[in-house]
């Protein structure tokens, strides 16, 4: 018999009535369960003076579990465990996750435990998980079935959960509109794109008093002389971004997403026909992927064009010869950070 020995226990033993080591045991069990041959670890006591195997209540509870788990498998199901951390998840109970899905009142508790579900409603859990904009949509719609607090405490949960999804989708989609760009160092300065020091590098240059009305225009020059001064005189970058030749000067590629990256202290004010984007940070605050040396060359760049205007850091932009070298909307390479005017 396949047994592996968990634990032993001086005992009493109800299989032989004597008191002696009593062993708590793994056994692989193999059943044919709806027609489905499967395999799974079952828990037993084991009395070796009568050689028997024989589980207590809990055990019993146990084994029955870890059976229909191993049908669930071998479907393709979600386990019961797997279906109690999506609930955990949300924080949510099983009565209000049934109301939620508009289900029976026990039907979580059942599959939580002994009861196998189907497949459409196997879909509908997964689904679950790994969508909480939907899961926002169904408490909206259920609101009026809870109390306040119940539906407050799950909001801010599964809120919380789709903000972080979002920017874990956005960070991804920026990575991936860098990744034609890898390997070639002079248009990423011989750094690999770095999220986190891009947005502390714009965290930076907000909380700094001695940048004056720093709306996005600005913002982004700001990030290209540092990464472009970090360039002149260490031979890499801060941050990673490939920035391009645009109108206005050098801009980062998908810069419409980086200014959403969660941490960035990004206002939409509406100006009518069109909208701008005005970045501060008021409190104290740490950088913690930004390096003593990184900190140095933002304060040099703050020192030279912290106070600068929009249009006065755009024209001083204009006269760069990494500017005027390269052709309209094509990547500015840092091969010019030597000829930089700081």
């Amino acid at each position: 018999m396949d047994m592996k020995l968990m634990k032993s226990e001086n005992t009493l033993c109800p299989c032989c009535m004597e008191v002696h080591d009593v062993k708590t045991v793994l056994v692989k069990s193999h059943m044919i369960f709806k027609n489905v041959s499967i395999s799974f670890d079952a828990m037993y006591q084991y009395c070796d003076i009568a050689d028997e195997l024989y589980a207590n209540e809990q055990q019993i509870s146990d084994n029955d579990i870890a059976m229909k788990d191993a049908y669930r498998k071998e479907q393709g199901l979600l386990t019961s465990g797997k279906i109690k951390l999506i609930r955990f998840k949300y924080g949510i109970t099983q009565s209000d996750l049934c109301t939620l899905l508009g289900w029976g009142e026990k039907t979580i508790t059942r599959y939580e435990s002994h009861q196998v579900q189907d497949k459409a409603h196997d879909s509908i859990l997964r689904k679950l998980d790994q969508d909480p904009e939907w899961f926002l949509s169904l408490l909206n719609e259920a609101k009026g079935c809870m109390s306040a607090d119940s539906y407050q405490k799950y909001f801010a949960l599964a809120n919380s959960l789709y903000e972080r999804d979002q920017d874990m989708y956005l960070r991804k989609s920026i990575e991936a509109s860098y990744a034609k760009y890898n390997g070639n160092y002079g248009f990423h300065g011989n750094t690999s794109l770095s999220l986190d020091k891009v947005i502390d590098v714009i965290r930076y240059f907000a909380a700094s008093a001695k940048v004056t009305v720093l709306y996005k225009v600005k913002l982004l020059k700001l990030m290209w002389y540092s990464d472009a001064l970090s360039f002149k005189r260490r031979g890499f970058t801060i941050t990673g971004l490939v920035y391009l030749a645009l109108p206005m000067g050098a801009v980062p590629v998908a810069h419409d997403s980086i200014i959403d990256l969660k941490g960035v202290p990004c206002e939409e004010i509406d100006m009518g026909e069109t909208t701008a984007y005005h970045f501060q940070l008021e409190q104290e605050t740490e950088f913690p992927f930004l390096t003593d040396d990184d900190k140095q060359l933002l304060d040099t760049v703050i020192n030279c064009l912290g106070s600068m205007s929009k249009n006065e850091i755009v024209e001083f932009m204009h006269r760069e010869r990494a500017y005027t070298e390269t052709a309209p909307r094509d990547v500015i390479q840092f091969k010019y950070a030597e000829f930089l005017q700081i």
